[in-house]
């Protein structure tokens, strides 16, 4: 069976020299190397998937949504900004983005 989502992986927050902000996160996509390949991609979800200590309805797998807004520079990176901000222990953490039919087998 093939994989419904594109695997990529939180870079950090939005930043300048001083200042970050938490509630954009930039995201490298798999495979995506150019501004023009992330076109694509504008307006899809993001899913960071993670585990939970704490069991809730049966489940210690939980997951932040999000979504992809805009490109971020010329190397295929782009910004999402997600319901909750992401935390720092996501930097470096793979995500999941998904296309608009296959999010109905994750909802």
């Amino acid at each position: 069976m093939s994989r419904l989502y594109a695997k990529g992986r939180v870079l950090g927050f939005k930043r300048a020299k001083r200042n970050q902000r938490p509630d954009i996160s930039l995201v490298q996509i798999e495979g995506v190397k150019t501004l023009a390949d992330t076109e694509f991609y504008l307006g899809k979800r993001v899913a960071f998937v993670y585990r939970a200590k704490r069991e809730v309805n049966g489940s210690k797998i939980r997951c932040i949504w999000g979504r992809i807004t805009r490109a971020h520079g010329g190397s295929g990176a782009v910004k999402a900004r997600f319901r909750n901000n992401l935390p720092a222990k996501s930097f470096g953490a793979s995500v999941r983005v998904v296309s608009s039919l296959s999010f109905l087998f994750f909802s």
